[in-house]
C-alpha cells in the first residue's frame, strides 16, 4: 500500500484527481499485491504489442506449474481432463492458451477447449458453471479451469481520471486452477447454478480498446449494485430450498471492501462468513477471475467444513453480471 501510494504520488503528481484517488486507494484495505513485472517495467507502455507478447510469455512460464499442483490435488493427470476452461481479460491469444497447453503439457488431442475472454471479474463463477454444466451434460468427465490474470499489464500511465487511478491501486495478478471431477474427490459438490445480468448497467465496467490497448473504465455506479443484486443470491438459494442467510460457507468474489460490506448486510449475513474474500483482496487485491478460485483454496486450508455443509459461489463482473452457484461439502 505504502509503496502504491508513493508511486501515485510520483508518476501522476499535479493531477487534479490524485488526492481522492489516493484516499481511495487506502480505502481498498488491500495492503500487499503481486505482479509480473518489477514496478519500474510496469509503469512503462513498451506498447500494445510488446504487452501482449509479455502477456503470452508470462501465462506459459506461469500456468503448467499451477495446473500441475491443481491436478495432483484432484488426484488426476493431464490425461484425465475432457475439457479445459480458460478465462482471462488482460490479454489475448489466439489460438487460445488452451491449445499451447494440450500441445506441451499431455493432454489429450480430443480434449474440449473452452476458452472465455469477456466476462471479466465474472468469469471465474462462470468457469466453475461451465464446467458445472459439462459435467452434468458429459458424466464421470473433469473439467480443468484456469485463470491467468495480469491486470497491471493494463496500466495506461496517461489515464487520471478517479476510476482508472483507482484500478491501479486495486488489481493485481493471478494464476489460479481447479479441477471438477465428474465424481469422487472432496470438496463443493456443485448441485445448481445460475447467471443474472442487470439490466442496462453493460457499460458501467468496461474496456476501451484503443492503439494503447485496454483502458478500464468503471462507473461511479459499480460499489452500489449489491443491493439489486442480494435479493438475486436470495431467489436463487431459496429456488434450491436453501435460505441464503443461514448457509456454512461463502466464497465471493472479493471486488472491493464496498462490494463485501454491501452484500453482506443485504443478504443480512454475518461480515466474518466472507473471511475467505477479505483476505484475498488484503493479501493479493482484487485479481479478477482467480478472486473465487482463492478464496476457495483458502476453505480448503481452513479447517474444513464438515460434510454436507451448504455454500455459494458468486462472482460479479462486467455486465453487469452476477454468476452464482450452490453446492455441499463432499467427502470420498
Amino acid at each position: 500500500m505504502e509503496e502504491t501510494l508513493d508511486f501515485a504520488q510520483r508518476v501522476h503528481s499535479g493531477k487534479p484527481q490524485l488526492s481522492l484517488a489516493c484516499r481511495l486507494i487506502q480505502n481498498t484495505g488491500v495492503r500487499k499485491r503481486h505482479i509480473v513485472q518489477p514496478i519500474e517495467q510496469t509503469l512503462r507502455h513498451p506498447g500494445f504489442e510488446e504487452r501482449n507478447r509479455i502477456y503470452e510469455a508470462e501465462s506459459k512460464k506461469r500456468v503448467p506449474e499451477v495446473v500441475e499442483e491443481a491436478l495432483s490435488n484432484a488426484d488426476l493427470a493431464a490425461r484425465d481432463i475432457d475439457a479445459i476452461v480458460y478465462v482471462s481479460c488482460t490479454g489475448f491469444l489466439m489460438p487460445s492458451l488452451t491449445a499451447w497447453m494440450i500441445n506441451t503439457m499431455g493432454f489429450r488431442s480430443d480434449t474440449r477447449q473452452i476458452p472465455i475472454a469477456q466476462l471479466g471479474c465474472a468469469a471465474g463463477g462462470a468457469a466453475i458453471n461451465r464446467a458445472h454444466d459439462f459435467c452434468a451434460a458429459h458424466p464421470e468427465s473433469n473439467v480443468l479451469i484456469v485463470a491467468c490474470e495480469f491486470c497491471s499489464l493494463c496500466y495506461q500511465p496517461e489515464d487520471d481520471d478517479v476510476s482508472s487511478l483507482l484500478s491501479d491501486g486495486l488489481f493485481g495478478d493471478a494464476v489460479a486452477a481447479a479441477v471438477v471431477r465428474g465424481s469422487g474427490g472432496v470438496g463443493v459438490s456443485l448441485e445448481r447454478n445460475s447467471s443474472y445480468l442487470i439490466p442496462g448497467t453493460e457499460d458501467w465496467i468496461s474496456y476501451a480498446v484503443r492503439d494503447t490497448g485496454f483502458h478500464f473504465r468503471l462507473d461511479r455506479r459499480v460499489p452500489g449494485t449489491m443491493e439489486p443484486l442480494a435479493p438475486v443470491l436470495d431467489e436463487f438459494a431459496a429456488g434450491h430450498g436453501w435460505d441464503v442467510r443461514d448457509l456454512d460457507f461463502y466464497i465471493i468474489h472479493a471486488g472491493g471492501p464496498r462490494i463485501l460490506d454491501d452484500l453482506a448486510k443485504f443478504l443480512d449475513v454475518d461480515r466474518k462468513m466472507f473471511r475467505h474474500s477479505w483476505a484475498t483482496l488484503v493479501e493479493y487485491g482484487n485479481i479478477a477471475s482467480a478472486v473465487v478460485l482463492d478464496a476457495l483454496r483458502r476453505l480448503f486450508e481452513e479447517d474444513a467444513p464438515s460434510p454436507a455443509a451448504s455454500g455459494m459461489v458468486a462472482g460479479f463482473g462486467p455486465g453487469i453480471t452476477a454468476e452464482m452457484a450452490v453446492g455441499s461439502w463432499v467427502v470420498d
